[in-house]
């Protein structure tokens, strides 16, 4: 076993929730070379937790327990609306711990003080793209966190894919609007996209093969360019020619200015949420 390995099978993470993201990441991890006897999941829903355990090979536990939390890495993956009971429930647990959330809206301070005054917490904001390893990750951190602590929270979330440091927790906010949310505008347009294609008389097969090889197409080039999207925009768009129709068409409709207070709406909420949660 090589040195990486040996290094990753030294740490011990534990799990609480045993959903979509958290099996992502259990996933992500020991296809990078995590041992599965080094994950534990607390996921109190029987059929999740018996699951996650066969999947995986992880120990799974019903509930919160002293022998669940043994590790030097405790991952939150639950829905935001029960954040706050579920620290609690944890807190006598976790003393230790480098904690890490992956609930939306749930501010580091929050967690922080549920946990009672944890010292060692990071927000994490993921979007679905993870669930096949493409995803993004924005993190956001006490400004003590220490460096190894920054280390080994970007090497267990580049399990799933990129990730990137924040300044705070307000920068989350953005981030949540554009990247956590991002994949649902580009599923929409898609959907429209396709909807247009078989109305125009393309059958089944063909709308859906065109318009997702557009999308992955259009976004690994601009992911191998250092062009901006707009520059190239303006590569496809011939004068007079067909794509300039229906950017005017667009333009016309003022499709931008939709796009950009769809992604503020999407920011106020995840305020709005942050405020709510927040509360004791």
């Amino acid at each position: 076993m090589g040195e990486a390995a040996m290094g990753k099978s030294a740490m011990r993470i534990t799990f609480v929730g045993g959903g979509n993201m958290a099996g992502a990441l259990i996933g992500g991890l020991i296809a990078s070379g995590e041992q599965a006897s080094t994950i534990a999941v607390v996921e109190p829903r029987p059929e999740a937790a018996a699951a996650i355990a066969a999947n995986f090979g992880v120990a799974a536990f019903g509930a919160a327990a002293p022998e669940a939390f043994t590790g030097e890495v405790v991952v939150i993956a639950v829905k935001p609306q029960v954040m706050r009971e579920v620290a609690r429930e944890i807190a006598p647990h976790v003393s230790h711990q480098l904690v890490i959330s992956v609930a939306a809206g749930i501010r580091t301070a929050d967690l922080a003080r549920w946990l009672g005054e944890h010292p060692r917490v990071v927000r994490t904001m993921p979007n679905t793209p993870a669930l096949i390893g493409a995803g993004v990750t924005a993190l956001a951190a006490q400004p003590s966190l220490a460096q190894a602590d920054r280390d080994t929270v970007e090497s267990i979330l580049r399990a799933v894919g990129q990730t990137l440091w924040v300044d705070d927790d307000s920068a989350l906010d953005a981030v949540t609007a554009v990247s956590g949310s991002g994949p649902a505008y580009v599923f929409y347009v898609m959907e429209a996209i396709h909807a247009a294609a078989r109305a125009m008389g393309l059958t089944e097969a063909q709308a859906r093969t065109l318009t997702l090889a557009t999308f992955e197409g259009a976004a690994q080039l601009a992911l191998r360019s250092t062009d901006s999207p707009a520059t190239l925009r303006e590569r496809v768009t011939s004068p007079n020619g067909t794509t300039a129709a229906a950017i005017a068409v667009l333009e016309l409709r003022d499709v931008g200015s939709a796009i950009a207070a769809a992604v503020e709406a999407a920011r106020r909420r995840s305020v709005e949420l942050g405020e709510q949660f927040g509360r004791d």
